[in-house]
C-alpha cells in the first residue's frame, strides 16, 4: 500500500513550503521545527526517488516533477478532509486560518463570525489581520492570507469568491454642525463650508469624492482622509467636520442621536464586499470559513 511510503504530514509540509516559499515559514505555520519539515520532504524525495524542490540561497523552487507532485498532494489532502465530514468530527481539523478583514467588518459582524468559527472548528486558531482592503489584496496575492473579507475594487483576481453584500454610505455630523447647516436637503455650497471626514486616499470613497468635487476651480473642498473609520467617527462627534462613512459604522451614534444624518443629493458608491481565497490551494475548511462569513454577513444585514 502507498501508505507505507508516505503520510499526510509529509504532503502538508510539501504544500506549505511551496506556498510560503520557506521551510522556516512552513514550520511556523504547522507548529513544528524546520528540521522536521526538511525531514518530511527529504523522506518523500527518498521514497519516490525524485527531486521535488530546488533550494537556492534561501529560496525554494519546485522542479517540473515537483510541480505535478504538488498538485496531486493538494488533491489528496482535500480528499482526506472529506473523512472528517463523513465522521462529523470537525474537531479533528487542527490548523490555522490566516484571516484578513477590513475595519468595517471588525466593527460590525466579526465577533459573531469568530464565535461561529469556534463552534464549527474548535481546534482551528485564527490569525487575524485588520487592514485596508488594498493591503489585504496584496497579502492574499502573496499567499500571506488564507481568506480575505474585503471590499471592491480588487487589484488581483483570485479563483474563489463569495459575495457578501454591500454597505451604503451616509453623510453625518454632530448636532451643533447639523444645526449650522440646517434641516432638509443641503446645497453643495453648504456642504463645502466644512471639512469632509472620510476614508484614506487609496479607498474607493476617497477617489470618488475627489472625482466629484475636485475638478471645479470654484470648489475649495477640504478633505480630511483617515485610515481609521473609528477616528473619523470621533472627529465627527467632536464637530471637526462632516463625515461620509458606511451607515453600519455610525448606526449606534445615529440611534443615540449623537450624530445626525445630513441629506445631500450625492454619496459615494456602496462598498461591495466579498470573501476571497485561492480555491485551487484552499483546504475544505477555508472554503467553509468563507461560507460561514456569507451567513454572518447576511444575518447582520437582515438586522
Amino acid at each position: 500500500m502507498i501508505g507505507s511510503i508516505l503520510n499526510l504530514k509529509q504532503l502538508e509540509a510539501l504544500v506549505w513550503v511551496a506556498d510560503l516559499g520557506s521551510f522556516r515559514k512552513a514550520a511556523h505555520h504547522l507548529n513544528t521545527t524546520q528540521p522536521n519539515i526538511s525531514s518530511r520532504i527529504a523522506g518523500l524525495e527518498q521514497s519516490f526517488g525524485i527531486s521535488l524542490m530546488l533550494r537556492d540561497a534561501g529560496s525554494v523552487r519546485m522542479t517540473a516533477k515537483g510541480a505535478v507532485f504538488l498538485k496531486q498532494a493538494r488533491e489528496i489532502l482535500r480528499e482526506s478532509e472529506k473523512l472528517v465530514d463523513i465522521a462529523s468530527r470537525p474537531d479533528l481539523v487542527n490548523n490555522r486560518l490566516r484571516l484578513g478583514v477590513t475595519e468595517l467588518i471588525a466593527a460590525t459582524w466579526l465577533r459573531p463570525y469568530m464565535v461561529r468559527m469556534k463552534e464549527a472548528y474548535p481546534n482551528v486558531s485564527v490569525e487575524l489581520t485588520v487592514d485596508l482592503s488594498w493591503q489585504l489584496d496584496k497579502e492574499l496575492s502573496a499567499g500571506s492570507l488564507d481568506l480575505a473579507i474585503q471590499s471592491e475594487p480588487f487589484a488581483a483576481p483570485v479563483s474563489g469568491t463569495i459575495e457578501l453584500g454591500s454597505y451604503e454610505y451616509v453623510w453625518v455630523a454632530n448636532v451643533d454642525v447639523a444645526r449650522q447647516i440646517g434641516a432638509g436637503d443641503i446645497s453643495r455650497k453648504a456642504l463645502m463650508k466644512h471639512p469632509i471626514l472620510t476614508h484614506t486616499r487609496q479607498t474607493q470613497a476617497y477617489l470618488e469624492l475627489t472625482e466629484r468635487f475636485g475638478k471645479s476651480a470654484g470648489d475649495a473642498m477640504r478633505l480630511a482622509p483617515s485610515n481609521s473609520m473609528a477616528a473619523a467617527v470621533h472627529m465627527a462627534l467632536d464637530g471637526m467636520g462632516i463625515a461620509v462613512l458606511p451607515r453600519s459604522v455610525v448606526a449606534a451614534q445615529l440611534a443615540e442621536e449623537t450624530l445626525v444624518e445630513i441629506h445631500y443629493s450625492w454619496r459615494p458608491s456602496p462598498l461591495k464586499f466579498a470573501a476571497r481565497f485561492h480555491a485551487e490551494k484552499a483546504t475544505r475548511f477555508v472554503r467553509h470559513a468563507a461560507e460561514i462569513a456569507a451567513e454572518c454577513a447576511a444575518k447582520f444585514q437582515r438586522g
